[in-house]
């Protein structure tokens, strides 16, 4: 349990927060270039308080049980800056308009950073996504799913001229529009199996129009099951493509045929302090936390502890330094 001036000392640092986004800090340093260390030791911090995200989707439960009115409140005391959404609707609290949620964001500190949406909201009512997105503030929208299931390499082309068309039309509004993996776009066309259908899309998307967001977790099990590829390496390779990630912790499982279980961020194996600290001096992403595993015993399934998930998981994301 955090205690109430860790608290205290941690929203005083989110409201003093930092300009600097994820990776801006090195992974090690030389005396003449070091980061300047914090009250608490160590190096700069790898997530500034100021680029702390989360997707609305990790605490589900509260946002249909209490609205975003009171989730928007707990999270800017545990430290959060950025939300990305998950939809925009509130379950049984009521209803609510884009505009309203606005509202509720900017006076609780908190900005938007970013959308899931189905491709087919996007396909069905494009500017009417965008016109939301442009409400919310957002500088990022865009979708989860797969750019496609036609896991051909003539269904990733053509997915890649659609979302370029998405992309064109997000960008006239001064948005980037993004997809988020999950581990099956890192497998092989089922036409040409030495083709990664990740590297169709990446290649026949506009690098102007269409951005990545990479969830971690998944990049790294999409390497367990089709090896052959660094999740970071595409990041060094196409340093603009990605401008945000999603910090998602897992476990090695080797009974699991994802080869990993989630769990809450810093109790599992992925190595974040490397793969955070090699992306050093871009100074443009932002991390968001996410941790989309559910619980069997409720219906739908929601989170077992979600509050407390984040509470943690800010602590342990804030914690990781360069050169830790």
């Amino acid at each position: 349990m955090t205690s109430r001036t860790e608290l205290d000392r941690r929203t005083f640092l989110r409201l003093a927060g930092s300009t600097v986004a994820v990776g801006a800090a090195a992974v090690t340093s030389t005396a003449a270039t070091a980061p300047a260390a914090s009250a608490a030791g160590g190096g700069r911090r790898l997530v500034p308080p100021g680029k702390l995200g989360i997707q609305l989707y990790s605490i589900r439960d509260k946002v249909s049980s209490l609205g975003f009115r009171a989730v928007f409140e707990r999270l800017s005391t545990l430290g959060y800056r950025e939300v990305e959404f998950a939809g925009y609707t509130q379950g049984g609290v009521g209803a609510i308009t884009p505009a309203e949620i606005r509202t509720l964001l900017d006076d609780n500190g908190l900005v938007a950073v970013g959308s899931h949406r189905g491709i087919s909201d996007f396909a069905r009512n494009l500017e009417a996504e965008l016109d939301i997105a442009e409400t919310l503030g957002m500088a990022h929208v865009g979708t989860a799913n797969a750019p496609t299931n036609d896991r051909t390499v003539g269904g990733y082309l053509a997915a890649a001229e659609q979302f370029n068309a998405f992309g064109a039309a997000a960008a006239a509004r001064g948005l980037k529009f993004y997809q988020h993996n999950h581990q099956h776009e890192f497998g092989f066309a089922t036409d040409d199996p030495a083709t990664r259908l990740y590297d169709v899309f990446l290649e026949n998307t506009d690098p102007t129009a269409v951005y990545l967001e990479m969830d971690v977790f998944w990049a790294y099990v999409g390497r367990h099951l089709y090896p052959g590829f660094e999740p970071v390496e595409y990041v060094l390779a196409h340093r603009d493509r990605y401008p945000m990630f999603h910090l998602k912790d897992g476990r090695v499982n080797p009974q699991s045929s994802n080869g990993y279980d989630i769990v809450e961020f810093g109790v599992g194996d992925l190595d974040y302090q490397a793969f955070l600290g090699a992306l050093a001096g871009s100074g443009r992403q932002h991390g968001i936390w996410e941790q989309d595993n559910a619980s069997t015993v409720a219906e739908p399934p929601f989170p077992v502890d979600s509050f407390g998930n984040a509470e943690r998981s800010a602590d342990a994301i804030l914690g990781l330094r360069a050169g830790g």
